[in-house]
């Protein structure tokens, strides 16, 4: 093993890239255009172009990346152009279905056909009912039905004639009483009074009633007729209505006909509306005089069938999605997915006590209004109202478009319409995250065959000028679409500054526009409290430090804490087996670093290091597996000729929630070289990195966070130049720290050493190198690894001859792991 070389702390300029001002040759953000392509993209830009241009069944997009991310403004990019090079889809409209009323008929018609066929119909139902009433009062017509009606009352008139007749000869009179007809005997042409008839004899009594008798069965002959000729009468008056009907209804249809002579489903709806007229002309016509078939029909009110008014209106036609202002494809983004705001619903209407409903009640839904186009949808908000997601699979799958209820789809039997599915065609763009893509293809069978191609969104893109003076544009029309004030060069700087903090990397730019926006805005806003035109660095500066104290109280807390004494950390002098680690708490949006002390105890026992955080189970697997890693590495180093005979135990003082993540393995490894060798540790430094079983020190997140965090305690406690935070190497391209750390930096009052293993870190620590074997395998007298190696063996001996004297090896529960 080589020795190691002496760690130097890190010079200001390697604290974080800073933009250069002087890069930009404008002086204002208004000197530059618009932003017209999407930066930072390249992979999802060409899986959405080519997820649009392929049209096979599934090739649907799930866009998948943070939230934070413009997503959709790529994305609409993409759509809206090809929308604009694709012709408008065809209107959809339902009409009623003759045959079935329940299961109204989809039409689909050309662009601007729907609702010219709609508006045709509202004015043939006008003429049609004017034709109808006129047709229904003319002369010509009130003559025919006068004629039907009085050649049934002539031959009904006739048999009683007859009748009348032969009564006389047999000396009888047919008479006409309130109470129908009867016969009375005459003498003289007068009725004999009763009290004469009963002066008769028995034998003129019998023949005068064998002769009423004989009478009366010819009467009622002829009265069982009158329904049968009633109902003559009726057929004829309907075969009248019918013919006088398709008279007035014939010829304005038939010109509607010829209109839409090439739409064939056009032309079998208007053939079913005229027959239903003739059909049914009496219930679009009432009685206005006494009885229905004596009198002409005329006007009606609200039908049964028809909830909606007049069952004339079952003869309109219902646009769902009219696209005759439509210039190309739709693109439709529903913002409230519901099941009946996808897939469109049925209305009711109240009457009498009752929901009834007809066709001209089906509304459309956003796959109605996207049909032929493109719909954009967030899965999330999708997945999280019931039956939706179920909803728009069923309709991908069979690429039908089916109106029901929820309760319908669920097999929940309801008096409703089942309208006629329409053919669906379209493109639908899903917004979301990328661990509900994931879970969403491991746990739904479906999602693999319906959204084939991810767009896979980036949050940051690499730093260059380049990528910097896009940046600038970027910012250029963000400004100007949110109505902002301008920015100068050195806010433009500033805020791509900013940009490289948000993602932790003095090499990498955020693409996330949301917190961008958010910075723009509220520099902004300053600059207008300060009453200039132009947004300054200083500006963008004050609205970081202003949105860092509305958030920050809880990190003041921890401060004080700290301060306080409540939570013990050290910022100086020197302790065996205790150390400074730092972690980074999230509170919402806002995170901060915070020190932790973290303490190792050893004693004699059979090689095992105790993870305190996890025997009570407040450590997280993650924490865990670092402390194996110490166990890997002490084995590895100090245990291949001897078994290790200690027992160590590692804790997080003063910790009383869950721990996780190895960013404190290191730290937790010099603690237990410290408490092994007995050699103290810096209390003034703080340390972060994770390691491998190698001794390697590994990168770790929030290394800014945590630097800020350690430095804020010492500031507070008074800096004295020995304090500082030690790194992995591999984070210094991370670093973007605080313009006030820079500057303690430069004047020697803080550091920030960069480690790449254990052994650079150690000798950081305590000023003693960790030292490496000569040709006789031995540690240089002093160093740490003799001192480590030198107390092992002492342990192994202690623990030799503690089995040998009492011929048990025996071992304190707490030892084991």
């Amino acid at each position: 093993m080589s020795a190691t070389s002496k760690v130097s702390s890190l010079p200001p300029d390697q604290l974080g890239r800073q933009c250069d001002p002087e890069q930009f040759d404008f002086e204002t953000t208004d000197d530059l255009p618009d932003l017209t392509e999407i930066i930072g993209q390249p992979r999802a830009s060409k899986a959405v172009e080519f997820g649009l241009g392929i049209r096979g069944k599934g090739f649907h997009i799930y866009a998948l990346g943070p939230e934070a991310t413009d997503k959709q403004s790529l994305v609409r990019h993409f759509v809206e152009a090809r929308a604009s090079e694709e012709a408008p889809p065809f209107d959809l409209c339902y009409v009623h279905n003759f045959v079935e009323s329940h299961r109204p008929c989809a039409l689909q018609l050309p662009p601007g056909t729907g609702r010219e066929l709609a508006d045709d119909m509202d004015h043939c139902l006008d003429e049609l009912k004017v034709e109808l009433e006129a047709a229904f009062e003319s002369e010509e017509y009130q003559t025919r039905r006068q004629g039907v009606q009085e050649a049934a009352g002539e031959q009904h008139q006739e048999s009683l004639d007859e009748l009348a007749e032969q009564a006389k000869e047999r000396g009888l009179a047919l008479l006409r009483t309130p109470l129908g007809f009867v016969f009375a005997p005459v003498r003289e042409g007068e009725v004999i009074p009763p009290e004469e008839l009963e002066k008769l004899g028995e034998e003129d009594k019998e023949q005068l009633e064998e002769g009423i008798k004989g009478l009366q069965e010819q009467l009622q002959g002829i009265l069982r007729q009158i329904p049968r000729q009633q109902r003559e009468v009726r057929d004829q008056l309907r075969d009248l209505n019918s013919e006088v009907a398709r008279f007035a209804a014939h010829d304005l249809l038939e010109e509607l006909r010829k209109k839409y002579s090439e739409y064939p489903e056009v032309v079998a709806h208007l053939d079913a509306v005229e027959k239903d007229v003739v059909e049914n002309v009496r219930q679009l016509l009432t009685p206005v005089a006494d009885s229905e078939q004596e009198k002409p029909p005329a006007a009606s009110g609200p039908g049964p069938e028809s909830p909606a008014g007049h069952p004339s209106q079952r003869y309109r036609v219902n646009v769902l999605v009219d696209h005759t202002e439509s210039g190309s494809a739709p693109i439709v983004y529903e913002e409230n997915p519901t099941y009946q705001n996808l897939l469109g619903r049925i209305e009711y209407l109240s009457v009498m006590g009752t929901l009834v409903t007809d066709f001209t009640m089906i509304k459309p839904g956003a796959l109605h209004r996207a049909n032929g186009g493109y719909l954009i949808l967030d899965a999330r908000r999708v997945l999280l109202t019931p039956f939706a997601w179920e909803g728009l699979k069923r309709a991908l799958q069979s690429r039908e478009l089916r109106t029901e209820s929820p309760g319908e789809s669920l097999g929940l039997m309801t008096v409703s319409l089942d309208p006629e599915p329409m053919p669906l065609d379209l493109k639908v763009v899903l917004f979301g995250s990328r661990m509900l893509y994931y879970l969403l293809s491991q746990h739904d069978p479906d999602f693999q065959d319906l959204f084939k191609v991810a767009a896979d969104f980036a949050d940051e893109i690499d730093r260059s000028p380049e990528s910097e003076a896009l940046y600038a544009r970027m910012i250029a029309t963000l400004a100007r679409q949110e109505s902002l004030r301008p920015f100068d060069r050195t806010g433009v700087a500033a805020v791509v500054d900013r940009s490289a903090r948000m993602v932790g990397d003095s090499e990498k730019l955020s693409v996330r526009t949301r917190g961008v926006v958010d910075l723009l805005r509220e520099a902004s806003y300053w600059a207008g409290e300060d009453g200039v035109d132009a947004v300054t660095g200083t500006h963008v500066a004050r609205a970081v430090d202003e949105w860092t104290y509305r958030s920050d109280r809880m990190r003041e807390l921890s401060q004080e804490q700290i301060l306080r004494e409540t939570v013990y950390i050290d910022t100086e002098g020197e302790r065996i087996g205790q150390i400074n680690g730092l972690s980074v708490l999230q509170l919402g949006g806002f995170a901060f670093g915070r020190p932790s002390r973290i303490t190792a105890r050893v004693r004699l026992g059979s090689g095992h290091v105790i993870d305190i955080e996890r025997e009570v189970e407040l450590g997280g697997p993650i924490h865990s597996k670092g402390v194996f890693i110490l166990s890997g590495f002490l084995g590895g180093r100090y245990g291949s000729e001897r078994p290790l005979s200690l027992s160590a135990s590692l804790v997080f003082e003063q910790s009383y929630g869950g721990i996780d993540g190895d960013s404190a393995s290191s730290a937790e490894l010099y603690a237990l070289l410290s408490a092994i060798s007995g050699v103290p540790l810096a209390q003034s430094i703080a340390v972060t990195g994770s390691v491998n079983q190698h001794g390697q020190v590994q990168p770790i997140g929030g290394v800014n966070e945590k630097i800020e965090g350690f430095f804020d305690v010492c500031r507070a406690r008074g800096l004295t130049g020995h304090q500082g935070v030690m790194i992995p190497a591999s984070n210094v391209k991370h670093l973007m720290v605080r313009d006030d750390i820079r500057e303690a930096v430069a004047a020697g009052q803080f550091n920030i050493w960069p480690v790449r293993s254990v052994d650079q870190g150690i000798e950081v620590l305590t000023g003693i190198p960790m030292g490496a074997r000569d040709e006789d395998g031995q540690y240089p007298q002093g160093t740490i690894n003799q001192r480590v190696e030198a107390r092992l063996t002492e342990l192994a001996e202690k623990r030799k001859e503690f089995a040998t004297g009492d011929g048990a090896d025996r071992e304190s529960p707490e030892d084991g792991s």
